[in-house]
């Protein structure tokens, strides 16, 4: 299994922007980072930013979907949620 993850070497302003586009443009199910929904702690742009890129990636890698988003993100075979 391969997860697409934030890069820790990102600003949080590059990823909150990433993040932005992934659930409003690119389809990405942004519903659990909600407040109170199962995914929305630890409350950080990083963490919430993988879940969201990971959301999109795994939906759309079949079907052309990268994990790049401008180069927020990177490819993990360690499962992030570990």
């Amino acid at each position: 299994m391969e997860w697409c993850i934030a890069d820790e070497q990102t600003p949080d302003d590059e990823l909150q922007r990433a993040m932005d586009w992934a659930c409003h443009v690119g389809g990405a199910d942004c519903s659990k980072i909600q407040v109170n929904q199962p995914c929305y702690l630890p409350n950080t742009v990083k963490d919430h930013a993988s879940f969201v890129f990971n959301n999109y990636y795994q939906k759309f890698k079949n079907k052309g979907g990268s994990c790049y988003f401008n180069s927020a993100a990177i490819t993990s075979d360690l499962d992030p949620s570990n």
